[in-house]
């Protein structure tokens, strides 16, 4: 007959362990020789954001997911019989989510057979994520072959722009929102000499004028209540490049300060009486035509001859559509790896809307664009029309086909590209002539056409160079 109080001592002792393993700040996970969970504690659970009745006595691989270039651990150990230290792994549960471990794993071994695999885990996922967003505040991953795309209109901007790099002149960088400048100005500092000294970036429309300046700057102690001994970005970058993004959202008063600090090449933190020796190259950027902003009190005029030494204009993704193929396929890949997804790209009826959409957003509209579509898209498939968002989807159902499709022929025919070409063949005829007319009416001044058409004077000669347009 069974000793029942002999099976509640057993059955006591097994919820002491398993309190004592929930009360452990590391994870732990054991296996038996079948590869199933048969320990899996609280901690265990919490890093890997399951349910301890979705991991337990089922196999591992049924419920996480291992990148092809890695392994599990724990199966490493059981199938090999070797213990493993100071592991790193990152992998996914079966909900997708990414976790990132450092493991010490043993293979449970009695009388020299394996029995299963113990693995004793911290959970970094959280110091992996901090670190990445310092990483993306401060570093410069971008470099000139970052940058996507063949375009003649592209191809200038950046020649001028490696020529840049090789000096220590101060650069302005203008372009409509979402055209790239940042990833143009970390290009230019990867490039130079300065490559291997700091890199700081800061947004002046991001903070209000009180913060800025301390900021910039840097503050004393007593220079108000509260203030600490703290030095500020031109003094943080020294030896490398500063990145002052929206230039033009800074007061008139921070600008005279910021063209001293500049001449002078020294700096005076808020509430000091001493200056300090700084070294930094100055990359700004700004969204619209500098010397609009400057007509408009929004930018000095010393300071803009300042910093203009090199002035590039990145052109807006409407005046490089040639590139737009290019990107969207970028931009597919780039999200097919995010998502775990395999979307192989985008339909003929797409490609012909992006081709004529006029992206107010840029490159960044387009990317966001892709990203909300393949949100929308089943795995192994294009991106359909249906998938796009509803103000694109409204706008291409408004369109007259008529005009797009004059001869009569079918939009979703594979001739498609064929009309994209004749319709940008169409459209280029139509901005030679009238690029012509205004330029004549203003006697070939090309900064007075510009102005009539609400383009950049740069922009303008880059097209009187692709028509091959006589002034």
């Amino acid at each position: 007959m069974d000793n029942p109080s002999g099976r509640w001592k057993l059955d006591e002792l097994f919820n002491m362990y398993e309190f004592l393993l929930d009360q452990l700040d590391e994870g732990v996970h054991v296996i038996d020789k079948t590869g199933k969970t048969v320990i899996y504690n609280r901690k265990m659970a919490e890093m890997e954001g399951m349910a301890k009745s979705d991991v337990l006595n089922k196999d591992v691989l049924d419920v996480f997911k291992f990148p092809e270039e890695g392994h599990s651990t724990l199966l490493h150990a059981l199938h090999t019989g070797q213990a493993t230290e100071n592991v790193k792994q990152t992998y996914f549960n079966v909900k997708g989510k990414e976790i990132t471990t450092v493991n010490n794993t043993i293979p449970i071994v009695i009388d020299g057979d394996v029995l299963g695999a113990v693995e004793i885990a911290r959970d970094i996922t959280k110091m992996e994520r901090i670190q990445e967003n310092i990483l993306k505040r401060g570093d410069t991953r971008y470099t000139f072959d970052s940058i996507i795309g063949e375009s003649d209109a592209l191809h200038e901007v950046l020649e001028h722009a490696k020529r840049a790099a090789r000096t220590n002149s101060s650069v302005l960088i203008v372009g409509e929102t979402g055209t790239g400048k940042e990833l143009v100005a970390q290009s230019i500092h990867n490039g130079s000499p300065r490559s291997g000294a700091p890199f700081v970036s800061q947004n002046c429309a991001a903070l209000p004028e009180s913060l800025i300046e301390g900021i910039l700057f840097g503050t004393t102690k007593g220079a108000f209540t509260g203030a600490i001994d703290r030095p500020g970005l031109l003094e943080q970058a020294d030896g490398g490049t500063l990145l002052l993004d929206e230039l033009n959202s800074l007061s008139l008063g921070l600008q005279a300060k910021l063209l001293r600090c500049l001449q002078e090449k020294t700096v005076r933190r808020l509430g000091d009486t001493k200056d300090r020796s700084v070294d930094v190259r100055i990359i700004a950027t700004i969204n619209e035509d500098p010397l609009d902003a400057v007509a408009g009190g929004r930018l000095r005029k010393d300071l803009y001859y300042r910093l203009s030494v090199v002035t590039l204009f990145l052109p807006p993704l409407r005046e490089r559509r040639e590139d737009i193929p290019l990107l969207t396929q970028f931009f597919v890949e780039k999200y097919n790896q995010l998502f775990h997804m395999h979307v192989s790209g985008v339909s003929e009826d797409v490609m012909k809307y992006f081709l004529s959409y006029p992206w107010p957003g840029n490159v960044r509209e387009l990317e966001h664009t892709i990203e909300g579509a393949m949100n929308m898209a089943t795995d192994y498939s294009d991106i359909e029309v249906v998938n796009l968002p509803f103000h694109m989807r409204w706008k291409m159902n408004s369109l007259d086909e008529t005009e797009l499709h004059a001869d009569g022929s079918d939009p979703t025919s594979p001739s498609g590209v064929r009309q994209t070409k004749r319709l940008q063949n169409q459209l280029d005829d139509y901005e030679r002539t009238y690029i012509q007319k205004i330029l004549a009416k203003h006697d070939g001044n090309i900064s007075a056409a510009a102005r009539e058409m609400g383009i950049s004077r740069q922009s303008l000669q880059y097209r009187l160079r692709k028509f091959d347009i006589q002034k």
